[in-house]
Order: C-alpha cells, then structure tokens, then sequence
C-alpha cells in the first residue's frame, strides 16, 4: 500500500470492467484535489490510466488506478512517492465527525 496525504492506494489485481476512463487534468492524472490548498495528487507520466465509477456522485468515491510502467505521483505539500506497474483501488481517506457520519479527509 501507498499513502500520500489524504490518498491511499491498495494494490488490485485488476480493474474492474464497466468503469469509465477520468479525463487528464492539463496532462496530469489527478488523483485528488486538495480541498484546503488547492493542490492535487497528480500523475503525469502517460503509463498511467485512472478510472471511476460512473454512478460516483463524489470525487471521494473510490477510483482505480492502471499503471503500466514505474510512475512518480507529485503533490506540492507532500514527498513524491514512486508507484510500481500494477493496478491500485485509490481510496481517499476517512475521518469520522461528531455526528458519527465519515467524511473525507481535508488535505
């Protein structure tokens, strides 16, 4: 597993079929955006593809990642990590409130 801020990604052994592809953000695959900074969790090498669900009503709904070759996911506040060639659930973080309801996590 790999965890970058409020971003977890869990090795998968595939992408599940159905799913549609997310649209690159000025070139990058973003994972996540910030909600507080305005920064993302971003991909820019092409090997990498991300997908959605697409009955998700919430960029927090979990996506899937499919990368075809070793990538560096960047964020402005954050260490790059480097993320071997395989396919990963992306998962953002959860906190629970005083409601006791989850809700994701503020990076």
């Amino acid at each position: 597993m790999f965890r970058q801020g409020d971003v977890l990604l869990i090795p998968v052994s595939e992408v599940p079929k159905g799913l549609v592809p997310v649209a690159r953000e000025g070139g990058r695959v973003i994972l996540a955006h910030g909600e507080v900074t305005g920064h993302a969790h971003a991909i820019v090498a092409a090997e990498a593809d991300l997908f959605a669900d697409p009955k998700a009503t919430t960029e927090a709904a979990d996506r899937y990642l499919r990368l075809r070759s070793t990538v560096t996911l960047d964020h402005e506040e954050h260490g790059r990590i480097e993320l071997p060639a395989d396919n990963y659930i992306v998962r953002r973080q959860r906190e629970w409130t005083d409601a006791d309801e989850p809700r994701p996590v503020l990076d």
